[in-house]
């Protein structure tokens, strides 16, 4: 999961309270009157539903984490047009997609000084492997970019560096992880350690994606506990030398095939224009990616077969997609737009949950102006129906990013909606091998879908 962060979206829905409260109560009385009534139906079924709780359940347990390029993955791909058609979507299809296909290997970090030691570590995704008999090298520790800097080239240049940054904020936290490692190559570094981007740990590492720049050298990059990182920092910030061997047999091998599964409601009276909703079958090879993001493509799917089951039918198509590659390239989402080609313009809107199967809160939206489209009417109308969710507390309505996968689409124009939880756990075992179905909250997973149903039905059906 990356949240998507587009500052251009977010300006573009500040508009003028006259405004804003003028169109507000229009929408508000209408939306409420047309579809209070379909809105608890939807909600009625979706907290009552065990289908789509037992597909993640079967997605997590029988298939497991699906990392692009994984034999795994592609068995997700397969299943999923399985349980799409078995839902009664129509148009069920894939398209494909070709992903990178990086292999962790072996790995293994140990602290030789002061003391002996294991590291709980986890390589960072598309990092470059280590030689074989691996690096051993002193360690010296910076909590800023700014401290990287200041010790320059002279107090850098053959050592690991570790990265301690606490985590405040994940865009803000993130980004050492993203570019951590180039950085420090920059300056003459042999290896990167990065404290893992959580607010809290139990000794367990998180993974995640690193870019590399094309001037500087590939160095091999890896997470590190919390725990280990701050012990770390303790005895270098003190004095001690501290040495660590770090082994990574990590790699990429060709580009492999996979795809992204799409189906769809067909609108009732105008078909050629969409809402999608989904999010990304793919994970880290750790874990069973349950909250990231199997618990968004289930919430997503389950929300499409209860608008089946209950009999209804939006005006404009409801498609689902569940896209691939999301987390170490989002070659999914390109993909789909390319499909799509000229018809993304009649795509109405956009909703991707990224952010974990905890209580929902209501959505981020992102809306620009352009032919048609009317900021501050749109944000006006999503309140409306989200305030159709004020029972289940899910109606909020706030500026933000959109996801990942909807990036492309929302480039394109098309209203990006980000469905928003509480997150109160979701750093916790974000990219680790706690990512597992036991964190899913059935309650809270069933209100997610709800939320979905709710605002992607009034959308399609909304004239």
């Amino acid at each position: 999961m990356l949240h998507r962060i587009t500052p251009l979206f977010a300006t573009a829905l500040l508009f003028s309270a006259n405004a804003q409260t003028n169109v507000q109560t229009n929408s508000d009385g209408a939306i409420a009157s047309r579809y209070s009534a379909d809105a608890n139906r939807l909600i009625d079924a979706a907290l009552k539903d065990d289908a789509a709780l037992n597909r993640l359940e079967y997605l997590c347990y029988r298939i497991g984490n699906r990392l692009s390029g994984s034999p795994a993955l592609e068995q997700a791909v397969k299943w999923s047009v399985e349980e799409m058609t078995r839902a009664g979507l129509s148009n069920v299809r894939t398209i494909p997609v070709k992903v990178p296909h990086w292999v962790r290997g072996a790995e293994s970090a140990e602290m030789l000084e002061p003391a002996r030691k294991p590291l709980f570590m986890l390589g960072l995704g598309n990092s470059v492997a280590t030689p074989a008999e691996g690096i051993t090298a002193d360690v010296v520790s910076v909590s800023t970019f700014n401290e990287l800097e200041a010790l320059g080239r002279a107090k850098v240049a053959g050592k690991i560096v570790l990265y301690d940054v606490p985590f405040t904020t994940y865009p803000e936290t993130v980004v050492y992880r993203g570019t951590g490692a180039s950085r420090a190559a920059h300056l003459g570094a042999v290896a990167v350690l990065v404290r893992s981007v959580t607010p809290r740990s139990l000794r367990d590492p998180h993974t995640g994606s690193l870019v590399y720049t094309v001037d500087d050298p590939k160095i091999p990059a890896a997470a590190v506990s919390v725990e280990d990182a701050m012990w770390i920092h303790k005895l270098t910030a003190s004095g001690e030398r501290v040495r660590v061997q770090l082994k990574m047999q990590a790699h990429f091998e060709p580009d492999a095939d996979s795809a992204d599964v799409m189906g769809e409601i067909v609108g009732s009276k105008k078909p050629d224009e969409v809402v999608v909703i989904g999010g990304h079958l793919d994970s880290w090879d750790v874990g069973q990616g349950a909250n990231d993001d199997g618990g968004g493509i289930m919430a997503a799917l389950g929300a499409v077969a209860l608008m089946k089951q209950l009999g209804l039918h939006p005006a404009r198509t409801v498609r689902v997609v569940f896209w691939v590659n999301e987390e170490n390239g989002a070659r999914g989402g390109a993909a789909y737009k390319a499909w799509a080609g000229d018809q993304v313009a009649k795509h109405i809107a956009a909703i991707e949950m990224d952010g974990g199967a905890e209580k929902p809160i209501g959505f981020e939206l992102a809306a620009a102006a352009g032919p048609g489209r009317d900021p501050v009417r749109m944000r006006s109308e999503a309140e409306a129906i989200a305030a159709l969710l004020k029972r289940i507390e899910a109606s909020a309505v706030n500026p933000g990013g959109g996801e990942t996968d909807i990036a492309p689409l929302m480039d394109a124009g098309v209203p990006g909606f980000g469905l928003r939880t509480v997150m109160t756990h979701y750093w916790d075992y974000h990219h680790t091998q706690a990512d597992t179905f036991d964190k899913i909250v059935p309650d809270d997973f069933r209100r997610c879908m709800a939320t979905f149903a709710v605002m992607s039905y009034v959308l399609a059906d909304w004239p």
